[in-house]
């Protein structure tokens, strides 16, 4: 499998996904969010949350780069939206959350894809309606394709498996 793909109709059966994410995860995953303004990144974060057994609301942390919450395993959400230059990422000093015991949920990923770790599942979020996403999975490594296969069961009806030629 190079990818999975899935659709959501809803915010809700975006939040729901997210927390079947969540209650697979282990310590050290990385997940690393690709999408436009509105697409769900944050959505998908809050039921990772939840799944994590995450009371706290999740919000987007755009404006201090780096949220942490604890539930079962720590969640690092970190954004990168508001970086322009890869120094600043650097500069930032991610290693400690992302070699850490928790979950890493980077948004806005692209803007430091080449600085972060290589083994990861990322997660390509893109608008098809009003409230319909398509999420497209792609695992790094062997942990992250069990995570995807697990995914593929969560809604069988609307998912593709789709090879890279």
């Amino acid at each position: 499998m190079s990818y999975l793909e899935l659709t959501s109709h809803s915010p809700e059966q975006t939040k729901k996904f997210g927390v079947r994410i969540g209650e697979l995860a282990l310590p050290g995953d990385i997940l690393l969010l690709v999408g436009g303004l509105g697409t769900g990144k944050t959505c998908l974060t809050q039921g990772i949350a939840w799944g994590l057994g995450i009371k706290e609301y999740t919000m987007s942390p755009s404006f201090v780069i780096v949220r942490e919450l604890y539930g079962r395993l720590p969640l690092y959400h970190i954004d990168l939206y508001r970086l322009d230059h890869l120094e600043e990422i650097v500069e930032l000093g991610l290693d400690d959350y992302l070699y850490g015991n928790g979950i890493c949920v980077v948004e806005w990923a692209d803007n430091g894809l080449s600085l972060l770790p290589s083994e990861h599942l990322l997660i390509q979020i893109s608008y098809l309606a009003d409230t319909e996403r398509s999420f497209q999975l792609k695992p790094s490594s062997k942990r992250y394709l069990e995570i995807a296969t697990q995914l593929k069961n969560f809604i069988p009806e609307q998912v593709q498996e789709l090879d890279n030629h």
